[in-house]
């Protein structure tokens, strides 16, 4: 497994390793930092660029799960160094070994859209390096939608903007997108590795709501789980402010060596129309179904009471 102490990757390590699974994880060594010493978890130093550290990393594998990705950057290389390169690299090391493990590619439904963003294009790439590399490997895709949850650091700000009663939701934006809690997609990859199918299949995955979410739904669940149901104040950020505001970041990351978050290709991301996701065929293929809705699993990522399950 790559990625184990990302946010999909840390929630999904205990539901892997909770189901019988052993895992052996790739981790990159820092200074002052450990991952937490597991009988059911062989932690592995290196990183993508290790062909050693993959090889060992895959070596007698039944299954490889690739979580490993970058959400931030300010240029094409930032992303597609972990997202498509290093996807491929991952792949190619499993598919080298006698015998062929299963692979699982954690994707991105922005994959969908590469022409949006430096992200959603690397993400793309990434599926056609593993499809190139996996020969008669048994591959399969998943791309599941914004994903909440203990740990999520992409939404953590709007949630605690609402927290305190207010929302800034971008001006005007009339889309509807999808939402998966992070305990969601570990089942679905459970479910996946029981049932031993849908290879060379692409799935996109959602928590089942019927036509999905608009901001104002978004505002007003959330309110009810974090405000105490609450009114919660809509802001309404000006477009233009928006992609003023990312122009900025992404010319500061550029120019001081961070990676931002922030930036015109997130901006396009944000206010692409359609987001939608159908996870029937995944659910078909695997018997997997989604079981934590929104409102919910934001009263369980906060530790409030107002916890349903459906």
């Amino acid at each position: 497994m790559t990625g184990a102490t990302g946010f999909i990757g840390a929630a999904l390590l205990p539901h892997l390793t909770g189901s019988g699974w052993r895992v052996r994880a790739l981790y990159r060594p820092r200074a002052g930092r450990a991952p937490a010493a597991s009988p059911w978890v062989e932690w592995l130093p290196g990183d993508l660029d290790d062909d050693g550290a993959l090889g060992a990393l895959v070596a007698g594998a039944d299954a490889v799960i690739h979580c490993a990705g970058t959400v931030r950057g300010a240029r094409q290389p930032d992303f597609d160094r972990v997202n498509a390169e290093g996807a491929g690299r991952v792949a190619q090391a499993a598919a080298n070994t006698a015998r062929a493990p299963r692979f699982l590619l954690m994707s991105s439904l922005a994959a969908r859209m590469p022409e949006l963003s430096h992200y959603a294009g690397s993400k793309w790439r990434g599926e056609c390096a593993v499809k190139a590399a996996s020969g008669k490997m048994r591959w399969t895709v998943l791309r599941p939608p914004a994903v909440f949850g203990p740990g999520d650091r992409e939404l953590l700000p709007l949630f605690r903007c609402i927290a305190s009663g207010f929302a800034p939701v971008p001006a005007g934006a009339a889309g509807r997108f999808s939402l998966l809690h992070v305990d969601d997609l570990a089942a679905a990859v459970l479910n996946w590795l029981a049932a031993d199918t849908g290879y060379g299949e692409t799935f996109e995955l959602d928590d089942g709501r019927p036509g999905g979410y608009d901001w104002d739904t978004v505002v007003t669940l959330a309110g009810r789980a974090l405000h105490a149901g609450r009114p919660v104040r809509r802001v309404p950020v000006p477009l233009s402010l928006l992609r003023l505001a990312a122009l900025a970041n992404l010319g500061a990351g550029r120019l001081l060596g961070y990676a931002p978050m922030l930036t015109p290709g997130k901006v396009r991301e944000i206010t692409h129309p359609d987001w939608l996701c159908d996870s029937h065929a995944f659910a078909r293929a695997t018997g997997w179904r989604p079981a934590i809705d929104f409102e919910s699993g934001l009263a369980r990522a906060y530790g409030t009471r107002n916890e349903k399950t459906v």
